[in-house]
């Protein structure tokens, strides 16, 4: 894999990947380096993914790499190292690799029966059948278990959707949403996957981001829309289910933090190493090597916390206050270590021309997603005392 100051620290892939899963990471940050970079300054400017990068990942095949078992391709280490890379390179980026290997990918295979998984993950592998995960409502985000407003009524062998989704990123490319919705005979949570042309479905683009501009997140209002039962994932059948697949998604996003962080590392100490001041190199003065040690024992603790837990999970031990501490962890750390990449650049630091920019941006999102810090603070709460704070 190319050079990282945090990686090359620690010897994480080659204590926990084989040498084929490596060389697919090795390829992945190659083509990021050389083909994808180069394009983000501009997207950013323009608030649009290229198409050219899903163009340059989907031949790549990650998610059933040439030469890797496919328990490792499909294991939590490897699909962690994945966004990890992905996000050291560009947050937008890895968000939308994550939306369909990660979170849709989930919920197709833990959501559905034996039987929809079988059929669907294949096509889901290899992006033939591109999806998102539609939960959040504009009025109902923490609070969302609860707070599901988007209906799902059965009539016969059909169900109609009503409701409205908010947040849901890259939803315009995608063939389905997976949308959920409370189903009014029961009161349950229920899962469907919607057409994202169907008739009664309407797409807005959110304008004015100020973080994640590259990743285009969409309102989606559903009015009517009809959707077969067989295409209701019929694993998911209440709150607790849906539950399940989120405490797996927490993990994800660790990873995302912790290559960020990586991210900003390398753009900072690229930065420092040329930019001149006061007749030398600023990366030779005190202030600054302080600075940027805090910003690698920041990625460094996150990223061992991010192995740590994919361990786990790869072990069968799935936590919900293991996943909400990584989680909330490393996207507060992420934080601290970007504004001080950005802090290390100056004026040049809010210039889209350095990455330190994009990045220092860009982690008000991922703080803010898959989980606030207070909700994931409280899930770990919760099992310290015993006592459920949640209203």
């Amino acid at each position: 894999m190319t050079a990282d100051p945090v990686l090359d620290r620690l010897g994480f892939t080659e204590r926990h990947l084989s040498s084929p899963a490596r060389a697919a990471l090795d390829e992945l940050a190659n083509v990021l380096e050389d083909r994808i970079q180069p394009l983000l300054a501009d997207a950013w400017e323009r608030a649009s993914m290229p198409d050219e990068v899903l163009g340059e990942l989907v031949p790549l095949g990650l998610m059933e790499p040439a030469g890797v078992d496919a328990a490792e391709a499909d294991s939590s280490l490897f699909s962690g190292f994945r966004n990890y890379v992905l996000a050291r390179c560009d947050t937008s980026v890895a968000t939308m690799y994550n939306a369909q290997s990660g979170l849709f990918r989930a919920i197709v295979n833990h959501g559905g029966s034996a039987e929809q998984a079988a059929r669907w993950d294949p096509l889901v592998r290899r992006f033939e059948m591109r999806g998102v995960f539609a939960l959040t409502e504009p009025d109902h985000g923490s609070d969302i278990a609860g707070g599901l407003a988007t209906t799902a009524t059965r009539e016969g062998d059909t169900w109609r959707i009503d409701g409205e989704k908010k947040w849901i990123g890259g939803a315009d490319a995608a063939d389905v949403l997976a949308v959920f919705a409370r189903d009014t005979a029961d009161g349950r949570v229920k899962t469907f996957l919607v057409e994202r042309d169907a008739p009664g479905v309407t797409l807005e683009p959110i304008e004015g981001k100020v973080s994640l501009r590259i990743m285009q997140n969409f309102h989606i209002r559903l009015d009517g829309v009809r959707v077969n039962e067989d295409h209701r994932l019929h694993g998911i059948n209440s709150w607790r289910d849906v539950a399940d697949v989120l405490r797996r998604m927490r993990s994800d996003v660790a990873w995302i933090a912790a290559g960020l962080q990586a991210g900003a590392v390398a753009a900072a100490l690229s930065y420092v190493r040329e930019r001149e001041q006061f007749g030398r190199p600023i990366g030779g003065f005190q202030l600054v090597q302080e600075k940027l040690a805090r910003m690698v024992g920041n990625a460094t603790s996150c990223l061992a916390l991010a192995v740590e837990l994919s361990v786990q999970q790869d072990a069968g031990t799935w936590s919900d206050e293991n996943s909400a501490l990584a989680k909330m962890v490393t996207a507060e750390r992420a934080r601290e270590t970007v504004a001080l990449g950005r802090e290390l650049l100056g004026g040049n630091g809010l210039l889209l021309e350095h990455a330190a920019a994009r990045f220092f941006a860009d982690a008000e999102a991922v703080y803010s997603y898959e989980g606030t810090h207070e909700i994931n603070s409280l899930i770990v709460g919760r099992s310290l005392t015993d006592q459920s704070a949640f209203i």
